[in-house]
């Protein structure tokens, strides 16, 4: 998992919102956000990998991240 990987959330109150990764795995938790998702870290294994990335910047704004994933 790297920055601008697509998954999608598996657990919590997110479970099944696409999300964009938007830090390195630091202690097993990754920087998330998404267009219906709250920007905040989260637990790499609640993660389920998508063959798809999107080009944004490591902690790019939520504006960018959404204009990304509709592209």
């Amino acid at each position: 998992m790297e920055v601008g990987s697509i998954c999608i959330k598996t657990r919590g109150k997110d479970a099944g919102k696409k999300i964009v990764v938007l830090s390195d795995i630091k202690k097993g938790k990754v920087l998330i956000d998404g267009p219906r998702v709250k920007r905040k870290e989260c637990n790499a294994l609640h993660l389920f990998p998508l063959n798809q990335t999107v080009n944004v910047k490591k902690e790019a704004a939520h504006e960018e991240v959404v204009r990304a994933l509709k592209e």
